[in-house]
C-alpha cells in the first residue's frame, strides 16, 4: 500500500538541513541588513551612531580590497567595516568582527599590511 503525501511534505522530507556556523554565530537582521553574527550587527549600530555624532566619517560596510601579487589579482578581501576615526587624528581604520581568529585570516591580515600598509583590527 502506498501513502500519498503533499508537495510541501515531500519538499520538507527531502530538504537539506540548514548548516550551522562552525563557530556558533547566528545570522542577525538589523535595519534590513543581514549580518553574519549578532556581534557584527551591534558593531554596525555603534559605528552608525558614531558617524551621526561626527566622530567618524567615510563609514563603509563590506569594503573590498584586492589582493595583488606581482601585478596580478590573486583574490579579494572584504572587511566588515572601514572608516576614518576623527578621535585618532583622522586615522583610516579597517575592522573585522571575529569570534575566532583563524590561520587563514592571519595570513590575509599580513597580505593587507604588505600591500596597503593597513592594520586590519579584530574586534571580538
Amino acid at each position: 500500500m502506498t501513502e500519498i503525501i503533499t508537495r510541501e511534505e515531500y519538499r520538507a522530507a527531502v530538504a537539506k538541513p540548514k548548516r550551522r556556523n562552525k563557530f556558533g554565530a547566528k545570522k542577525t537582521m538589523f535595519e534590513g541588513i543581514l549580518f553574519d553574527s549578532k556581534r557584527e550587527a551591534e558593531v554596525y549600530r555603534d559605528l552608525k551612531l558614531l558617524e551621526r555624532s561626527g566622530r567618524i566619517s567615510g563609514f563603509e560596510r563590506q569594503r573590498k580590497f584586492e589582493l595583488i601579487v606581482n601585478g596580478e589579482i590573486i583574490g579579494t578581501y572584504r572587511a566588515d567595516f572601514a572608516f576614518i576615526d576623527h578621535d585618532q587624528d583622522c586615522k583610516f581604520r579597517v575592522v573585522d568582527v571575529k569570534g575566532v581568529v583563524t590561520r587563514d585570516f592571519k595570513r590575509v591580515q599580513k597580505i593587507i599590511k604588505a600591500i596597503y600598509n593597513i592594520d586590519v583590527e579584530v574586534w571580538k
